[in-house]
């Protein structure tokens, strides 16, 4: 029988994280086993991370630990950086310094794509790199700093660009579970029938974080060394649409209540990206429907509110 992979990721307590282990105890084929660490890594501390390399001594890394809000970025730039970009440096030493011979998953993020024209959509890896936040700029850097080591440390790299995601763990400060514990409280008669938002005219590209964790594990054990590969539905969703459809399923009437102050600088207007390349290299394809999502969602915040 074939020895899985001992896998190991940063940010394991972390949305994306937590979700990887829930899918990998109840979904896994065997292709990989979850390192239960047991403390929280300090990406800041060269030190600790070499320790974490030594102690687990990891086929598999996945570098999911960042900090990854958006607005946050623009408050604090300085440790948006340091964090995705100094962080990021120490763990691709602790990797040489150790030598490591697996493959390094860097999950990077679509917003590194910046503005793009709606002529230009869906998205592809080729599209050019014009990121419009601290946080978006810092992922571009980190992105350039695997590729460097990949180049000169002969490291093994791939670079996964996740497009919007969600599930039932995501903080309340994203969209749609934000919006899918306010339709909760709703329907359970907690709050007034009305839903605070902001820009609500936009589109993204929504996944479940069951498809984002399986794209991950599918470019772990065959997408290409040095390549960079959009996880993403490839399905263009309307954010208002969006809140009513989560409405809907509730079977709840809501008002809307626009908040300027939730508006993001350099908005991106319409969001779409294409699978193509990771799908003909893996075999990854999104399964879960937007609906199914939503209604999981909804369900979680139900049971939390209740």
């Amino acid at each position: 029988m074939k020895q899985p992979k001992k896998l190991l990721a940063t940010g394991h307590r972390g949305f994306v994280g937590t979700a990887f282990r829930e899918f990998l105890e109840c979904h896994g084929d065997g292709s990989a086993v979850w390192c239960q660490l047991t403390r929280e890594s300090d990406l800041l501390d060269p030190a600790q991370m070499r320790a974490m390399i030594d102690e687990h001594q990891p086929d598999w890394v996945v570098h999911l630990a960042a900090q990854s809000h958006v607005p946050q970025s623009w408050s604090d730039p300085a440790g948006t950086l340091q964090v995705n970009v100094c962080g990021t440096a120490n763990l691709l030493k602790a990797l040489s310094d150790a030598g490591f011979r697996g493959r390094l998953l860097y999950v990077s993020s679509a917003d590194v794509y910046g503005s793009v024209h709606q002529a230009q959509l869906p998205v592809t890896e080729d599209a050019p790199l014009a990121p419009r936040s601290p946080y978006a700029s810092s992922k571009v850097a980190a992105e350039a700093l695997c590729r460097q080591w990949a180049a000169t440390r002969a490291l093994d790299v791939v670079i996964a660009r996740p497009f919007n995601h969600t599930g039932p763990g995501q903080r309340l400060d994203f969209a749609l579970p934000g919006f899918a514990r306010e339709i909760a409280a709703i329907k359970l008669g907690r709050k007034e029938p009305q839903v605070l938002a902001g820009d609500l005219d936009v589109t993204r590209d929504f996944l479940d974080v069951r498809d984002v964790v399986a794209a991950y594990l599918a470019l772990l054990a065959r997408g290409r060394s040095d390549h960079t590969y959009n996880v993403c539905s490839g399905s263009e969703v309307h954010l208002g649409d969006a809140l009513q459809r989560l409405a809907g399923l509730a079977g709840v009437q809501a008002g809307i209540a626009i908040d300027p102050a939730r508006f993001r600088p350099s908005e991106q207007r319409r969001m779409c990206g294409s699978h193509a390349k990771i799908t003909a290299d893996t075999g990854w394809v999104p399964r879960i429907p937007l609906d199914e999502t939503l209604q999981q969602l909804l369900d979680h915040w139900t049971r939390e509110l209740a």
